[in-house]
């Protein structure tokens, strides 16, 4: 089975992430794509707001009717702490040693890989699919174990590119304008999703 890793705080989710859900599910013949939400993040500081359970109510709801291949992996939010790829990687493999992974990306984070916990399990154990997002590099960092290729075998090691996301949308930002005006759609969020956090008064 070939799989795709989607993973962010979803913080909240926006259209972004499901642009980037939608490239991948057309351009690598997976059979399933998986968001997985963080408990912690270890590149970003914490940025407040909603805890796990509230992020994957949201993430819910982002994916109510969205695409039937989509589903959400809480495998990170169960184990709590610092949420690293790596181990949820080991994790998976040996849940379901028959998949084949792929992390999907934006080209934002490429310049970071160096600096994931142990890069080259992740990339013994995953491919990557990244999407050029606007503004953000697109040079392929040097990571042992990873190289470009034309497509996705289905084997670990390989990095493809997706089209352009041509969204220009960070939750950073949907944050703050949730934050500095409640009654006010900030754009970008799916209505399923903003109605949610209405209802429940988050980020105010």
């Amino acid at each position: 089975m070939r799989v795709g890793l989607l993973g962010g705080a979803f913080n909240p989710p926006h259209e972004g992430h499901l642009k980037l859900a939608r490239l991948a599910l057309n351009h690598l013949e997976l059979d399933e794509l998986r968001f997985v939400p963080t408990f912690v993040s270890p590149h970003k500081p914490d940025p407040g707001g909603p805890g796990g359970e509230a992020r994957l109510h949201l993430l819910t709801e982002a994916l109510r009717a969205f695409d039937s291949r989509c589903r959400v992996e809480r495998l990170e939010l169960d184990r709590g702490g610092t949420s690293y790829t790596v181990d949820t990687l080991e994790t998976l493999a040996v849940r379901e040693p028959d998949a084949a992974w792929i992390l999907v990306m934006g080209s934002d984070q490429l310049p970071g890989l160096p600096r994931w916990r142990r890069p080259e399990r992740v990339f013994q154990l995953a491919s990557a699919a990244v999407a050029l997002r606007p503004g953000a590099p697109g040079a392929i960092p040097e990571v042992p174990g990873l190289h470009p290729a034309a497509s996705w075998s289905g084997h670990p090691g390989e990095l493809v590119w997706l089209p352009a996301t041509e969204l220009d949308l960070a939750s950073t930002d949907l944050r703050l304008r949730l934050a500095a005006d409640p009654a006010q759609d900030p754009g970008g969020i799916p209505p399923q999703v903003m109605a949610a956090i209405r209802t429940e008064n988050l980020y105010r």
